[in-house]
């Protein structure tokens, strides 16, 4: 089984919301992403998606940017980002996800040896102090779910598995210093941590080594558009 990761896809289907207007990245950036989807991955490979997956306001409007991603082959797991007010209820949202479409919010989920979890994180990890009150409330609420699914995730966990957290904000600033996020997924022994959110800016590194955790950025203008696979240290 082979591990693939994308995010920020911001699907669009029954929004006017096209994603071209922010740079020649965008132009036709779904069909580069589904050739290579089917080129790559197989049935029972994992894609993760850490975030912003649709711009819908409703759930019930997210079903068909679910449906241009159903017949793509592997098993796809999201996360909610900042972007996907569409997400309110788990259990409502889990009722309409199509076959092969798994979503983590306070859990975990295991496939084939390899365990996942995941929270959407908040923004201050470089400037905490210098948060709003209704923010600090928020980052601290995050850490503390962020907890909740790692515990998830050490439950299922079995010998010789791998742990895998997905989280929708960058867990550390760009000078990788640590964070509260950082701390726990340390604390949490992950084997490798998937980001996004980030957009528009040349040049980041897209992958990284922080105290034996490997980072992968993969919001997908910022890695041209192309799948990510995820390689464990």
């Amino acid at each position: 089984m082979k591990i693939f990761a994308i995010s920020d896809l911001h699907l669009s289907v029954n929004n006017d919301k096209p994603m071209d207007i922010f740079g020649p990245v965008w132009d036709g950036y779904l069909d580069k992403i589904f050739a290579q989807w089917r080129a790559l991955v197989g049935q029972e490979d994992l894609v993760l998606m850490a975030g912003d997956l649709s711009w819908a306001m409703k759930l019930e409007e997210v079903d068909a940017d679910l449906q241009l991603l159903k017949d793509l082959p592997g098993k796809k797991v999201i996360i909610k980002g900042n972007h996907d007010y569409w997400w309110k209820s788990i259990s409502s949202l889990r009722a309409i996800l199509p076959e092969n479409f798994y979503a983590i919010q306070n859990d975990a989920i295991r496939f084939n040896g390899v365990v996942v979890c995941g929270t959407r994180g908040w923004k201050g990890v470089e400037r905490y102090d210098g948060l709003s009150a209704e923010d600090k409330k928020i980052f601290d609420r995050e850490v503390l779910r962020l907890g909740m699914t790692l515990d998830q995730a050490n439950k299922l966990k079995q010998e010789g598995d791998k742990l895998v957290c997905m989280i929708h904000y960058p867990p550390v600033d760009l000078y990788r210093n640590d964070s509260k996020f950082s701390q726990l997924i340390e604390e949490y022994k992950v084997d490798a941590v998937i980001y996004g959110h980030l957009h528009g800016q040349r040049g980041l590194t897209t992958s990284f080594i922080k105290n034996d955790i490997p980072y992968y950025l993969t919001s997908c203008d910022i890695v041209e558009n192309n799948l990510t696979e995820i390689k464990f240290k």
